[in-house]
């Protein structure tokens, strides 16, 4: 198999910009990602927000010419440790090229980043059902968030605004 080449998205660059919208979309569009297109206004206008948004990065996963897979992050901080913190927030792989090590690639991508920002961990999310995402992110060390096996594990949450 050809190598997997990771770069920084550059949010300034056409390439780049087609690139991410276009795994983003194809992320939204399956049925982990909620199953439904990415409004016009989110595709046209997603990396231009991502650029003002000081703390964010992606890197983009190319296998011969071709964009197969995304990592967006978003550092934090975590009040426990008092250091920054590294989100995966979205992580997609196209699905011809899934069981190929382009996820792993991009987690390698993002904590090489969060390390060099000297970041304390990664947190992500991701759906209990999702099982093929899960296998992958405990292959790369990922374990449920547990402070005290007696109180269980922290559940995500959210209000829409």
């Amino acid at each position: 198999m050809p190598p997997i080449t990771v770069r920084r998205a550059d949010y300034a660059s056409a390439l780049d910009r087609t690139a991410l919208v276009d795994l983003l979309g194809a992320y939204a569009i399956d049925p982990m990602g909620g199953g439904a297109p990415l409004a016009d206004e989110v595709r046209a206008s997603l990396c231009e927000r991502l650029a003002q948004v000081p703390l964010a990065i992606s890197f983009i996963a190319w296998l011969e010419g071709e964009a197969v897979g995304l990592v967006n992050c978003f550092q934090g901080f975590s009040t426990f440790k008092a250091r920054p913190l590294l989100n995966v927030h979205d992580l997609v792989v196209l699905p011809a090229h899934r069981a190929r090590g382009v996820g792993q690639a991009l987690l390698a991508a993002a904590q090489k980043h969060a390390q060099e920002r000297g970041c304390c961990k990664l947190t992500l999310e991701v759906l209990s059902g999702n099982a093929r995402a899960l296998r992958s992110y405990e292959r790369f060390g990922f374990a449920p968030y547990v402070l005290d096996p007696r109180e269980g594990q922290a559940l995500l949450m959210q209000k829409w605004l």
